[in-house]
């Protein structure tokens, strides 16, 4: 099910279009409000959101949304302005997507999305069907500084480290039982950086992630691509309050990436 918001005709009939041959059934409005409602009531897996509303703008929309969905949000928009991708993604968007764009890029990054949602339904229902979810796999450090050569297995169903705990069945997301609101793009990059424990994840590479490619795909990066996973690592940060500067989870290699923090010893350990 995929939700579209748009308020120019042609474009919108375009991503009906797009989105109906990669097997989705649409719903299409060029209201802002509306689009809330048509969210409530599909419970979409996909969201398409203009920026330039004719209501509220996208930016309202998306955070509307993040109250009651977990859906993907592309938020597509003429702007080229960087403070625009920086406050789209803030308010709960998942991807940015600029006009013109072509069907195939549309399509490309719509399935890149799905697959990456499949591998969390098959992931949820494995652990379904053995009875109860895995145990958490803990980042564990490694000696000097490794970069990701390969894109690491990201199959466990959870990963935890100091207090933290990610279930990749339900997208939940628990630091000392308290569970934390995180979009699907932030759950997808946390996910990768623990999974990957002291190995650095380049910005580079955790773009490919999101889009479903190995990390030596050798496919093309742009300074914007990498800007949002800046900004998507900044929102969980602010999230789960963790200190740049003494991170618990998330550790910053200066122009280079991150990578999971060193695991702490607990209280009782020696």
């Amino acid at each position: 099910m995929a939700v579209v918001v748009e308020d120019d005709e042609d474009i919108r009939g375009l991503l009906e279009a797009v989105l109906s041959q990669s097997g989705f059934v649409v719903h299409a409005t060029a209201l802002g409000n509306d689009g809330v409602e048509l969210v409530k009531r599909n419970a979409p897996d996909l969201v398409t959101l203009d920026l330039g509303l004719p209501d509220i703008d996208g930016f309202e929309v998306a955070r509307r949304i993040r109250h009651s969905s977990d859906a993907h949000i592309v938020m597509l928009t003429a702007r080229t302005d960087e403070i625009d991708t920086i406050l789209g993604l803030e308010t709960g968007a998942d991807d940015f997507l600029t006009k013109p764009f072509s069907p195939r890029e549309l399509r490309a990054r719509v399935e890149a999305i799905m697959r990456r949602r499949e591998r969390h339904r098959v992931s949820g229902e494995t652990s379904a069907a053995t009875g109860a979810p895995a145990a958490p796999a803990v980042a564990e450090p490694l000696s000097g500084q490794q970069v990701a050569a390969r894109e690491p297995e990201t199959s466990t169903t959870s990963v935890g480290l100091n207090g933290l705990v990610l279930d990749s069945a339900s997208y939940c997301i628990e630091a000392e039982g308290t569970e934390i609101a995180v979009t699907p793009t932030e759950f997808a990059l946390l996910q990768a950086i623990l999974v990957g424990g002291r190995t650095v994840r380049t910005k580079t590479s955790l773009v490919r992630r999101l889009r479903d490619e190995d990390a030596d795909a050798g496919t093309f990066v742009s300074e914007a691509d990498e800007r949002s996973v800046e900004v998507h690592i900044g929102n969980l940060r602010r999230k789960l309050a963790d200190n740049a500067k003494a991170p618990r989870w998330i550790e910053t290699v200066r122009g280079i990436g991150y990578r999971a923090a060193r695991p702490r010893q607990s209280a009782g350990g020696a």
